[in-house]
């Protein structure tokens, strides 16, 4: 393990136990059948530890159409929880 991943590993479980990570947020999504099941797809395949990035081919092979609802979907997750910013900045530390 590298050290930028392990200051990601602490900069995650930081955040992961500040106040208020735990209230739940509710998010009215109405979604399509197939946006569901690619999302499924993404989430199992990334948590994972024996896929062999499944997860990477899938998305190569997605419409583009798809790959966008699903970013949206992420997008208004963030949005409704009150994350987007935060998410960005995490974002930002990540870039190599």
């Amino acid at each position: 393990m590298d050290m930028a991943t392990n200051v990601m590993e602490k900069v995650y479980e930081t955040l992961m136990c500040s106040p208020g990570m735990n209230e739940a947020v509710k998010v009215d999504l109405k979604i399509n059948r197939k946006t569901i099941l690619l999302l499924n797809n993404v989430i199992d395949n990334s948590l994972n530890p024996d896929a062999e990035n499944q997860t990477g081919s899938l998305l190569k092979m997605l419409p583009q159409e798809a790959a966008a609802e699903l970013k949206e979907l992420a997008e208004e997750c963030l949005k409704k929880a009150g994350l987007t910013e935060l998410s960005e900045k995490i974002k930002s530390l990540s870039v190599k």
